[in-house]
C-alpha cells in the first residue's frame, strides 16, 4: 500500500545547512497549494534573545516552538493547505513531537560538511543564529534513523539540486 500524499513536508537539520532557502524552493517546485513556513519565525521572543546572544536552547526552551511547528503541521494535516516547514528537528523526539512520525508527514534532512556549513554561517547578516552556535547544533543532532524514512540531501551544490534531489525521492 502506498503512503498517503505529504500533508507536510519538514525540511530539517542545523543552521545554515539551507533550511529556508531549499524550503521555500521546494514549496515553489511543488506548487499550489504547498505553502511555506519557516519556522524561525515561530520562536518565542525570549528564545531568540538567548540565540542572539550565544546561548544554546535547551529542551524547555524549545518546547513551546516545537509546539507552534506541530500546531502549523497539525493545521496541514486537518485540512489546510499542506506545507512545507523549515525546522531544525534536530532530535528525534523534536520529530516526534511536531508529528513527523505520520505517515503524512515527511522529512527531508539537510546535511553537509561542518566546514561548509560554518562558512555559510559565517557570510551570513541579521539573523539570530551565529555561527558560534554550530558546535552545539551538530553535538545535539541525532540523524534521522532509518524507521523515520528520511530524504537525506547533501547541501554541498546549489539549492536548486537539493530541491531536485528531494522531489525526486519524496
Amino acid at each position: 500500500m502506498a503512503a498517503p500524499a505529504p500533508a507536510a513536508v519538514v525540511v530539517m537539520g542545523v543552521s545554515g545547512a539551507g533550511k529556508t532557502t531549499i524550503g521555500r524552493l521546494l514549496a515553489e517546485r511543488l506548487g499550489p497549494p504547498w505553502r511555506f513556513v519557516d519556522g524561525d519565525d515561530l520562536h518565542p521572543p525570549r528564545n531568540v534573545a538567548r540565540m542572539r546572544a550565544g546561548q544554546p536552547l535547551d529542551d524547555a526552551d524549545r518546547a513551546p516552538w516545537l509546539d507552534r511547528v506541530r500546531a502549523v503541521i497539525a493545521g496541514a494535516r486537518a485540512g489546510g493547505a499542506p506545507v512545507v516547514i523549515a525546522c531544525s528537528a534536530l532530535k528525534r523526539a523534536y520529530r516526534d513531537r511536531i508529528g513527523a512520525g505520520a505517515p503524512d508527514v515527511r522529512l527531508v534532512w539537510l546535511h553537509g560538511d561542518p566546514q561548509l556549513i560554518r562558512s555559510r554561517l559565517e557570510a551570513r547578516r541579521g539573523h539570530f543564529m551565529t555561527a558560534a552556535m554550530l558546535d552545539s547544533q551538530l553535538a545535539t543532532l541525532e540523524p534521522p534513523g532509518k524507521d523515520e524514512a528520511a530524504v537525506a540531501v547533501d547541501v554541498a551544490g546549489p539549492p536548486g539540486q537539493a530541491v531536485a534531489a528531494a522531489l525526486a525521492r519524496l
